[in-house]
């Protein structure tokens, strides 16, 4: 047996090597060698355990092929056999390195109900919460001589940002998460002689970079966000408290519909001058709409409800109803939640949630978020730029919370907007002729 494994590791790619914790993160900045060490790392350990079941995973297949299957190939040839079918490598021992990518974020089903000893995130910020949350659903053993294990490497940014920097740099553990299972060892450029020695202007190029990109590519700073949308928005402002709000306040919902992806419904409720307050959150996915509507009119009890917009796909014929041939909005109606369509204009209603998140004339910003909102808080300070589009965000971020806002907040247009062609709206769930609730006085 022949191997064509290059290279000797540096001091932290050893300490990658060597650490045998439940989670390890390696990387923070560019340049620190970390998919040489991940491949390494996957392809010592299934060596070292006999019938040892590896995943390796990167966001997308081409850079999947790029960063890992072309590489094995090579480093593998003569000696492990590529099976281009299963997209995995089979070893003489009975080991077994798959190579898998989750480019939609429903994608993450398609592992469901295997079984992995090693997982790998290969650039895990590309990876949104809840694809690596039930990824790790799939890392499980029942060796005796092996726990089972998972290994991350990471630069800051991209949709996955705000999940690594809580566990592995915040270290801000939450229910049965615990301290010792984190390792996080950090790697920059100056840490990789072999590129320095290789490349010697790279080093050149990340300290040309913009200030914020510097930070994060040179420094390994995670307190810059690389694309974040939205900068304006900041825990310590628009994070507040839960309080009782006055009946008499104006509330609506707003849903963005999921099944496979997650269904997110918001409650507002309109305080004076228009402060407009999140005071609810539902966040469930693969849940049947009639479930859905049935949760949601439940946790509404004794409010009045002035109406509901949903997502525009929330009008589809489809069966995930729960009868054929009933769209989600049928189901809703029947169920005594009636809803009407939310203006669906994306960068007008982006912008629109940046107005909300701006401070205003006395220093305060128009919208504030009960703290028990966790998804919608979670992903709206991780939404990034769409790399095609400049105005809009990345349809690879975890939007559903960011999109039922979206909803919400478009059908209380600032009154300047009346005045902008662009922003004229197709409906007025404010006017008579359009409220489910007829009677009900807005604020």
């Amino acid at each position: 047996m022949i191997l064509h494994l290059e290279g000797v590791p540096n001091p932290k790619q050893q300490r990658f090597f060597l650490a045998e914790a439940r989670h390890v993160a390696y990387g923070g900045a560019r340049g620190g060698g970390k998919s040489w060490a991940m491949r390494r790392k996957f392809v010592l350990l299934a060596f070292r355990y006999a019938g040892l079941n590896l995943l390796l995973l990167r966001r997308t297949l081409p850079e999947l092929n790029e960063n890992h299957v072309l590489p094995l190939q090579r480093e593998l040839a003569g000696a492990v056999p590529y099976h281009a079918a299963q997209r995995a490598f089979l070893f003489p021992n009975g080991s077994r390195i798959k190579l898998g990518y989750c480019d939609r974020e429903a994608d993450v089903f398609q592992y469901q109900g295997q079984e992995y000893d090693v997982i790998g995130l290969e650039e895990a910020t590309h990876f949104t919460e809840s694809q690596m949350q039930f990824l790790l659903t799939c890392n499980r053993s029942v060796r005796s001589d092996f726990t089972p294990r998972a290994y991350y490497t990471c630069n800051p940014g991209g949709v996955g940002h705000a999940w690594v920097k809580r566990l592995f740099i915040d270290r801000d553990y939450r229910n049965s998460e615990r301290a010792e299972d984190y390792v996080f060892i950090p790697a920059r450029v100056t840490d990789n002689p072999v590129l320095l020695r290789n490349d010697p202007d790279y080093l050149k190029t990340l300290e040309n970079l913009p200030e914020h990109l510097r930070k994060a590519y040179l420094n390994g700073s995670w307190d810059v966000l690389e694309g974040q949308y939205f900068r304006e928005f900041d825990r310590s402002v628009h994070v507040v408290s839960p309080t009782r709000l006055p009946v008499e306040w104006k509330r609506f919902r707003a849903m963005d519909w999921g099944y496979n992806d997650p269904c997110c419904v918001l409650w507002f409720a309109v305080g004076p001058e228009g402060k407009i307050f999140v005071y609810r959150e539902l966040y469930l996915r693969r849940t049947l709409s009639s479930e859905i509507a049935r949760r949601v009119k439940e946790l509404s009890q004794g409010e009045r409800i002035a109406y509901t917009v949903a997502s525009p796909d929330a009008w589809q014929k489809r069966g995930l109803a729960g009868a054929e041939g009933e769209s989600i909005a049928d189901v809703f109606s029947k169920n005594g939640v009636p809803l009407i369509p939310a203006d669906n204009a994306r960068v007008p209603g982006w912008q629109r949630v940046r107005e909300a998140l701006a401070p205003g004339a006395d220093g305060t910003p128009e919208l504030a978020i009960f703290d028990t909102c966790r998804n919608l808080i979670r992903t709206l300070p991780t939404l990034t730029f769409d790399a095609h589009d400049a105005e809009d965000v990345s349809d690879l971020s975890e939007d559903h919370a960011p999109e039922a806002l979206r909803y919400g907040l478009m059908s209380r247009p600032r009154p300047a907007r009346a005045k902008d062609p662009a922003a004229v709206r197709r409906y007025d769930p404010l006017s008579r002729a359009s409220d489910p609730y007829p009677g009900y006085v807005g604020l």
